[in-house]
């Protein structure tokens, strides 16, 4: 019975290590040792709209809208009328308290956003640009018109539009900003859009205004996509795989992520109508999302661009315009970190794009709490501290009959070893002896192993918390750790975590057989190695529990008469 339980402490330890190592191995373009699968699409540079494809489940006449980032208009793209006059294409700076927005004519689309008080993780010297549009990286936000059922093409993200003149920079005192484009006539329509950005805010109100400057009735299709490349953001950690890609949400289905490997191979198997949620580009910390209110009809689609282009977007009808009339469209962009009070104020679901996974239920309050800390505290690194405190003390009980069942097991591992020797020619007899010491001590071998297993989802949940919180990017605990998302630079933190991980492997009983004795070690210190690459909040958090563990388990050996003892590998 100590050999099973030490078994079962052994497959988790060993399940973990292997899911970290699959991760690994496909964030860094290579397929799943352990889990094969398909690994994301490399960057290749900036696409080429020309090779636009149209696969099967996106509205037929989205597939003519193509997200070229080019001056050119390739096959493909829907022409704008040759009849109106040119003009020049030109970008536009927007500037808030937090945020620079750079906007193209071509389609009034949103190409740029930096971030003024987030860093690049990649160089810390740059502010973070979460869209972008160039050579290297390509993540857009488009909007246009197309037709219900064919017909003249109507303005697109492909036509040059004119920029309203007025200020480019939120003043002192001022609240919002505005910034209006106005496309030319195409078939017969003219298309007004107007963003408003607000103080303190990555979220922005987008006004699309549809005008039938024509002659005849028409009936426009409102799209809104994001247009992104397919490649990991740079700088992130090969440790640790994030989930990078689109998403909806619909209350339906709620919450709906599209791998792009699944997106490639048209495995897309997502809510296709809806009159609520959202779209959704998702990356590790950051996210962006069209929005469009509740009860307005809308087609959903992800589809596949060019050879490492995706986009996610939705389609709105809109009624037949008569000569004259106009209709007005309203929808809400955002573009920025995941902080949840913020996701959950814009629309329900939002907040899920900060992905926990399947312990979202663990997750969410195990936040809830950190925030809380943190609101006393004022220091992210001590509030994470005090956070596994906290939690020590909720599971004291249940680590305290583990480790009493571990000292048990240590006071009666004498015995064992010398009854093992004696037997080892008589395996059944050696059997049965065993369960003789262990009726006779009142041992249960596997006391020391339920209560453990209890807290691992907790713990697990916890890990999660602390990798997807973007509250931990760039913010600095104490001295020479100056970023809790960022391995430690001087490996200080790793180094003590190996330290503590030992002591700790070292308190529990030696296993009677020296085979299992060596295997004891190498999980633990396989695992400490990786935290050489982790980010030192995640460190931290572990060291914490250790240091609590080695301290509960410690004094309960000394209250139950039996004195610790390091038990080190004879290799």
């Amino acid at each position: 019975m100590n050999d099973i339980r030490r078994t079962i402490l052994w497959v988790i330890f060993g399940l973990s290590l292997a899911m970290l190592w699959d991760q690994w191995q496909v964030h860094n373009g290579k397929k799943a040792t352990f889990f094969p699968g398909q690994s994301p699409a490399v960057s290749q540079g900036k696409p080429d709209a020309s090779a636009v494809s149209s696969p099967s489940g996106v509205p037929s006449a989205i597939n003519n809208v193509a997200s070229n980032t080019t001056t050119a208009n390739p096959a493909g793209v829907l022409p704008v009328n040759s009849s109106t006059p040119a003009t020049a294409r030109e970008l536009v700076l927007l500037q808030t308290d937090v945020v620079k927005l750079t906007f193209d004519s071509e389609g009034g689309s949103l190409v740029k956003t930096e971030f003024i008080k987030h860093q690049d993780m990649a160089d810390k010297t740059r502010t973070f640009n979460l869209l972008e549009d160039s050579k290297t990286r390509v993540y857009i936000a488009q909007s246009g018109l197309i037709t219900a059922s064919g017909g003249a093409a109507l303005p697109t993200h492909k036509s040059i539009m004119r920029i309203s003149p007025g200020s480019r920079t939120l003043q002192d005192g001022s609240q919002s900003l505005q910034l209006r484009f106005e496309s030319p006539e195409v078939g017969g329509v003219k298309l007004v859009k107007t963003y408003t950005v607000n103080r303190a805010s990555y979220a922005m109100n987008v006004t699309h205004e549809v005008i039938n400057v024509g002659s005849v009735p028409v009936t426009p299709q409102l799209y809104l996509q994001l247009v992104r490349d397919g490649s990991k953001p740079p700088g992130e950690s090969s440790f640790y795989s994030t989930f990078t890609g689109p998403a909806v949400y619909t209350d339906a289905k709620k919450y709906q992520k599209v791998e792009f490997a699944d997106i490639d191979k048209n495995q897309i198997d997502i809510e296709k109508s809806a009159n609520n949620g959202y779209v959704a580009m998702v990356q590790h910390y950051f996210a962006s999302a069209w929005i469009l209110g509740q009860g307005i009809q809308r087609d959903l689609f992800m589809r596949k661009v060019d050879s490492n282009l995706y986009a996610v977007g939705m389609i709105a009808s809109l009624e037949s315009l008569a000569p004259g009339a106009r209709k007005t469209l309203e929808a809400q962009f955002f573009a920025g970190p995941q902080e949840e009070k913020v996701l959950e104020s814009l629309t329900p679901g939002l907040e899920l794009v900060k992905d926990y996974g399947w312990l979202t239920m663990l997750a969410k309050p195990l936040y809830w709490l950190l925030v809380k800390l943190y609101d006393f505290i004022s220091n992210w690194g001590w509030s994470i501290v005090a956070l596994v405190v906290l939690l020590k003390l909720a599971f004291y009980w249940l680590n305290a009959k583990a480790y009493a069942s571990m000292a048990k097991m240590k006071a009666v591992n004498p015995r064992i070893m010398e009854m093992r020797e004696r037997l080892k020619d008589n395996p059944q007899q050696m059997q049965q002896e065993m369960m003789r010491i262990y009726r006779e001590e009142k041992v249960n071998p596997m006391g020391g192993c339920f209560p453990i297993m209890v807290q691992i989802p907790v713990f697990i949940a916890l890990y999660w918390v602390l990798l997807s919180s973007v509250e931990m990017r760039n913010t600095p605990w104490i001295g020479w750790i100056h970023d809790l998302s960022s391995p430690d630079p001087l490996y200080i933190l790793p180094f003590i975590m190996t330290l503590t991980t030992v002591l700790q492997t070292s308190l529990n009983p030696a296993p009677p057989d020296p085979m299992q004795a060596k295997m004891m070690w190498f999980m633990p210190l396989a695992f400490s190695v990786m935290f050489f690459f982790f980010p030192s909040g995640l460190v931290l958090y572990w060291i914490t529990n250790n240091v609590l563990s080695i301290a509960q388990q410690w004094i309960i050996n000394v209250r139950m008469g039996v004195p610790p003892k390091f038990h080190f590998p004879k290799f």
